[in-house]
């Protein structure tokens, strides 16, 4: 998600740049909303940002306040329908909303807003559809409807979100009272001078991820604290609080630093490559193996490789080519893309492995798809032995804020004891980092930081299907299930 307020300028071509940086996020639709000061155009489309956008669908984009963004579908299918901006007309206005997160109160909100299930094929379009009927209740043509219809409806919302939204006039920034997904405020162009007579407005930007700022020569300011509304438009930047009575407990999400996040990016204050590299050498510490190479598995797991060998003393070298016009296959919508995504995305490099023994580092096992088709392809390519360390625990619980992960069936340590996850992926061996090190190497304690897929301690109430996974494995005090 990508948004920018900078009057007197065009700010397609800025959202186009942000988005860019931003691809790793969600592959499968991009879409972008401009509005003038009086309409908003939206221009949206299955597919990566660069098949979505080129000169010709960014002419009609013409505006100074503009909202994009690139999905990866956890709620509702992957069709044209469920790309966003969501975009909600009403009479001479309007407005258009991204979502980042899962909300886990749909069922109450549905019934809430008198909507039928499955009439809404996502929670960000229910979400739309509250606001605009707040809005409606009010006058649309209010200058604050968009702000005045947030306060009523945020407080309602439970489970993990971070809005960008525009109307024509103002650029808005929300963040759940958790903060599970990340969100954060950049400047473009130097500080407006206090007081300046006849000086133009400030510009700014929000973005999921810093990187984007950096590509389009904004400065990061800060993060959209959880629970917080941040508000621009041409007085300026204001901060709201319209979670009142909510308690703000941050529980930034742990797989932002081991997976989802680029490198570059900044969180906490602090680059998430130092915190996967530090992950890499308390790897290394806690599960040793006798090898020859250690490789990481492109492009999230070559941080830890890299911490791994320096603290291991084990060479580190290049085991696996990735074919860089394939996106990443975790966030690929069905088994069936994933599996074949894995064999256009890797390739062994056979005379760099041909007879040695391969520690292999990765960032996580999830389904174990793509990794059993890897380790047999590291083998079929001449490895003597192959050794998986991973930089993150056993994936072993539901997520419910924003990873597509919502069946314990499909998750590999939620049906295999530990002992035996190695022979089901054609293994040596196989080693999780601790989540006390991992913690470690994030930079922070347990507070702070949602762990639910791997611990089952859920910091939001959620429902729990039925599930009986093969491996007995109990959910520990703390967790919160609602019947």
């Amino acid at each position: 998600m990508f948004g920018v307020y900078a009057p007197g300028s065009d700010v397609a071509p800025l959202i186009y740049d942000g988005l860019f940086a931003l691809q790793h996020r969600g592959q499968e639709s991009a879409g972008m909303a401009v509005s003038d000061g009086d309409e908003i155009t939206v221009v949206k489309d299955m597919g990566l940002v660069t098949s979505v956008f080129d000169a010709r669908s960014l002419s009609p984009l013409q505006g100074h306040l503009g909202l994009g963004h690139v999905r990866y579908s956890t709620t509702g299918p992957s069709i044209w329908q469920n790309a966003q901006p969501v975009y909600r007309s009403m009479g001479e206005a309007g407005f258009a909303l991204g979502h980042n997160g899962n909300l886990t109160n749909v069922a109450a909100l549905e019934d809430q807003a008198g909507v039928l299930p499955g009439v809404l094929d996502t929670d960000s379009d229910l979400v739309a559809e509250l606001v605009s009927r707040a809005m409606q209740a009010r006058s649309p043509s209010d200058p604050d409807a968009l702000e005045i219809a947030l306060s009523e409806v945020l407080p309602l919302l439970e489970g993990a979100f971070s809005f960008g939204l525009i109307d024509a006039r103002h650029l808005i920034a929300v963040r759940d009272p958790n903060g599970f997904r990340p969100l954060c405020i950049g400047r473009l162009g130097p500080p407006a001078e206090s007081g300046a007579p006849g000086g133009s407005p400030q510009s700014y930007v929000i973005a999921s991820e810093s990187p984007a700022l950096d590509v389009v020569g904004a400065e990061l300011i800060r993060e959209v604290e959880p629970g917080e509304m941040v508000v621009i438009d041409s007085s300026g930047i204001r901060s709201c609080r319209p979670f009142v009575g909510r308690p703000i407990e941050p529980r930034l999400c742990v797989f932002e630093f081991v997976y989802f996040a680029r490198p570059d990016t900044i969180l906490r204050g602090r680059e998430v490559h130092a915190a996967r590299r530090r992950m890499g050498e308390l790897l290394a510490a806690e599960f040793p193996a006798s090898a020859d190479l250690v490789i990481g598995v492109p492009d999230s797991g070559v941080p830890a490789a890299e911490g791994y060998a320096a603290a291991s003393g084990i060479p580190f070298g290049q085991g696996l080519v990735k074919n860089r016009y394939i996106g990443r296959t975790f966030i690929a919508p069905t088994p069936q893309a994933r599996r074949e995504a894995v064999r256009r995305k890797l390739n062994p490099l056979r005379e760099s492995i041909a007879g040695l023994r391969l520690v292999v580092v990765d960032d996580s096992i999830v389904r174990g798809t793509t990794t059993r088709q890897m380790v047999r392809m590291l083998l079929d390519g001449g490895a003597a032995e192959v050794h998986l360390r991973v930089s993150s625990p056993p994936f072993r619980w539901s997520c419910f804020y924003g990873i597509d992960t919502p069946d314990r069936s499909e998750l590999l340590a939620a049906n295999l004891p530990e002992d035996e996850i190695a022979a089901h992926l054609g293994a040596h061996s196989v080693g999780f980092l601790s989540l006390a090190r991992m913690l470690e190497a994030i930079g922070a304690g347990e507070d702070g930081y949602c762990s639910a897929c791997l611990t089952g301690c859920y910091p939001t109430p959620v429902v729990l299907a039925d599930e009986v996974p093969s491996l007995d494995i109990e959910p520990p005090s703390g967790l919160v299930l609602v019947p």
